[in-house]
């Protein structure tokens, strides 16, 4: 397995996504709450571009009348026809032991780069650096 740097955590901020091609594949990398999952850009069904699709969560019910709403941003939904995707399984909703979207480890590593810092001041506009 290899890995391909995609951006940084910034780049991508909670409850955003960012569409990238890695080997001729296009993968959507979502941010939900601080955790990355990444999916392949494709729907089983039709072969819509699964990753536009719309983020929501899931109403459920405990008892008549009474409704919660969980998973918020954590089930995608294919912008054609709707079908509904977990994000963190890319497993899908209405037939999870069958039908899926293939999902991709992600893993948030420090950047390999630090720059070296310099104190700096002005002096009667003169710009100097103190190293």
């Amino acid at each position: 397995m290899s890995a391909h740097v995609v951006g940084t955590t910034a780049e991508i901020p909670p409850g955003e996504r960012k569409i990238v091609e890695i080997d001729g594949r296009s993968i959507g990398v979502f941010n939900v709450d601080g955790r990355f999952y990444a999916l392949r850009n494709t729907c089983p069904h039709a072969g819509a571009r699964l990753c536009e699709g719309t983020l929501s969560g899931l109403v459920v019910s405990t008892a008549p009348g009474e409704y919660n709403y969980v998973r918020e941003g954590e089930i995608l939904r294919c912008p054609w026809h709707g079908w509904e995707f977990d994000i963190t399984t890319g497993q899908s909703w209405f037939d999870p032991a069958r039908v899926r979207v293939r999902a991709y480890e992600t893993t948030v590593e420090p950047g390999p780069y630090q720059a070296e810092r310099y104190d700096v001041e002005v002096r009667h506009d003169l710009v100097v650096v103190h190293t």
